[in-house]
């Protein structure tokens, strides 16, 4: 059943020698967290776990706690276990989540219940907290700025090896945990039975430490050590996949005793999860290796285990190539982060344009006065629509060769003025990366990782508001 809050007792009150109280940064967050709509936005994913969670079973973990830990976990970038420990620790952490005297909830409830908060309520929830910072006169979006940046996602760095390696370890292990279930049916004898379970585990772990010890050294010797070592571990993987499809056959008509169904059932999502991934690692590195083809870093897989992760090329000298996902960012007027996106792949930063407009100016019912963005935001077809939208002044610096006339027009006093305000976003997207709001993704699966960038922007923004109001007389 879904609990709203535990009834409210005043820890300091019971502990008044100690004059426990909050800092004026953590008293302003506590006030921004008690907006109605923010509870009831999250309250209904919450209350979705279960068809009748709102009225019936065990008083669960109230919503407000959830809530406020799951700011507290993003704002001091803590895992879901710290977070329990140091709530539960704390006198002034308990005050803030409403705990009372209830105990913390465990990290794995923490867990279970953030994963019931999507991606959509939490772009409601920014919605909201970017309205909360026009009401506390934060911001007014009198000025937009927009660039984007990678957050990596949990994964080694990607080689050809030890992608192979990962597939067979995971087929390797989900065809062992299937041989319960199946028996000798797929075989009929025991020879058989015998090499359809075979773990190559460890004859791929071999191959692959090979080919990274041909990779330091040079010569025709050496490429030909690299080589046999790539089209055996390729006969390996090719291997491991027969086998896991001719498991996952198997797996259907197995009857439904002794709960023997529900592991099948699960057993057999798993395969039919990694098998296609596998097989794909398999024809890039036939493409490469063997056949000396470049693979588009659009049709690379560079993890099984985090698939949406892609290669991302920015040109940087100390990151030739990063491996996660590109965020777009807006922020407007105050250090309030008005925008953000998940973007598939590196598309031209220019295109990104229309949508930041379109949304600023429905969210703030008009447009911008000052518009700027770095060198790969121009165009001209963006300036004419910054223009033809109502933007004052737009401040997009052309790239490469320009004539006169676009020389003296960026050496404007208003030009140079808002290039420099542009240059705030990039300190922005380092003190987030900094402070772990968009640091490495910890979160797991394309949902996980835009509920980590929804969190990670949510609590930037009410620490800047936070932040804001407490400075005020």
């Amino acid at each position: 059943m879904i609990v709203d809050r535990h009834a409210p007792v005043d820890l300091f009150a019971l502990v008044p020698r100690l004059q426990v109280t909050f800092e004026p940064e953590l008293a302003a967050l506590d006030r921004l967290l008690d907006d109605d709509l923010l509870f009831q936005q999250v309250k209904a994913d919450l209350a979705r776990r279960h068809p009748r969670s709102a009225a019936r079973g065990r008083p669960s973990t109230p919503v407000e706690v959830i809530l406020r830990m799951l700011v507290v976990r993003r704002l001091y970038d803590w895992s879901y276990a710290e977070t329990e420990h140091f709530v539960s620790d704390r006198l002034v952490l308990r005050q803030f989540c409403r705990l009372s005297l209830a105990p913390a909830p465990d990290d794995t409830t923490l867990l279970r219940w953030a994963a019931c908060i999507g991606p959509a309520t939490l772009e409601r929830v920014h919605e909201r907290v970017v309205a909360l910072a026009r009401q506390g006169k934060v911001t007014r979006g009198r000025k937009l700025r927009t660039d984007g940046t990678v957050v990596e996602t949990t994964i080694h760095y990607p080689t050809d090896g030890t992608l192979l390696a990962d597939g067979v370890r995971v087929l390797s292990r989900l065809v062992g945990q299937a041989k319960t279930l199946v028996g000798t049916r797929a075989s009929g004898a025991a020879r058989q039975a015998q090499a359809l379970f075979r773990d190559r585990t460890r004859s791929a772990k071999r191959l692959a430490r090979q080919i990274q010890e041909t990779v330091r050294r040079r010569g025709p010797a050496a490429e030909a050590g690299r080589r046999a070592a790539y089209q055996r571990l390729l006969q390996v993987a090719t291997a491991s996949l027969r086998q896991a499809q001719r498991v996952r056959r198997c797996l259907d008509p197995v009857a439904p005793a002794r709960g023997k169904s529900a592991r099948a059932a699960r057993l057999a999502t798993q395969l039919t999860h990694f098998v296609p991934l596998v097989a794909q690692v398999v024809r890039q590195t036939q493409r490469r290796v063997l056949r000396g083809e470049p693979v588009p870093a659009s049709e690379k897989l560079v993890s099984l285990f985090e698939p949406h992760t892609r290669v991302i090329r920015r040109g940087k000298v100390h990151l030739p190539a990063e491996f996660g996902r590109k965020v777009w960012l807006d922020e407007v007027d105050g250090g309030i982060v008005s925008r953000y996106a998940v973007l598939d792949g590196n598309p031209p930063e220019a295109h990104q344009v229309p949508a930041s407009l379109g949304h600023h100016c429905r969210q703030f019912g008009r447009p911008p006065q000052v518009f700027a963005g770095d060198r790969g935001v121009y165009s001209p077809t963006n300036e004419r629509l910054a223009h033809a939208v109502g933007v004052r002044h737009v401040a997009l610096p052309q790239p490469g060769a320009k004539s006169v006339a676009r020389v003296d027009y960026e050496r404007q006093r208003w030009f140079r003025r808002a290039y420099r305000f542009r240059a705030g976003a990039e300190g922005r997207i380092s003190v987030c990366k900094r402070r772990g709001w968009l640091g490495r993704c910890r979160d797991h699966g394309e949902q996980g990782f835009a509920c980590w960038i929804g969190w990670g922007i949510i609590t930037a923004n009410l620490s800047t508001i936070a932040r804001t109001v407490a400075a005020r007389p």
